[in-house]
């Protein structure tokens, strides 16, 4: 199905954010407070965000299907490997041990264009950036691209709501499922 940026040539987000919550939760260890908690899932949250950042090429003029336009570079593999890296070295700073902060991060951000593969519009992602610009799909794509914008208030938008509420459910129940020794203090 061909799809004009326009109409859409993303994910809707909810499943990124399942990704960067349910990573936050295996990141850190059960007993750990829950602001601190809070403060890393919304920290990989926005990470597993952090390739849409390229929709600022379109207010630049770049062309969606450039290697710097939207599901282009930042889409890719070597970007998380970079991010990835940044977080590693970063970890200690934050009391994480550096190989499990960058494993997770890498993953988190990785999962982005991986992601965005599943979906059944745009052009796909250029996961193999700088190797490759091609942009590629899943061989299965059972994501429906989500309308830009306001189109998300659409029924096309809810429908696609809907779809990746369904299917990232068990990364919701892992997030935001309590933890067994929260759930003795409450016994």
């Amino acid at each position: 199905m061909a799809c004009s940026v326009h109409s859409g040539a993303h994910m809707a987000s909810i499943g990124h954010i399942a990704v960067g919550m349910a990573a936050a939760r295996g990141l850190l260890p059960a007993g750990v407070q829950r602001r601190r908690l809070v403060g890393a899932m919304a920290a990989l949250s926005l990470l597993s965000l952090l390739p849409d950042a390229d929709v600022v090429a379109f207010a630049l003029g770049i062309p969606y299907g450039a290697p710097w336009g939207h599901r282009g570079a930042s889409h890719s593999l070597a970007v998380a490997v970079l991010v990835g890296t940044a977080a590693a070295i970063a970890a200690p700073r934050v009391g994480l041990a550096r190989a499990r902060a960058g494993l997770v991060v890498l993953g988190v951000v990785a999962s982005h264009g991986l992601l965005d593969a599943l979906t059944d519009g745009g052009l796909g992602a250029a996961l193999l950036w700088p190797f490759s610009h091609a942009r590629l799909f899943a061989p299965v794509r059972p994501l429906p691209v989500a309308p830009i914008g306001s189109g998300m208030l659409s029924p096309r938008g809810l429908f696609v709501v809907a779809v990746e509420l369904f299917a990232f459910l068990p990364l919701w129940l892992y997030a935001l499922w309590p933890r067994r020794a929260a759930l003795r203090r409450t016994a």
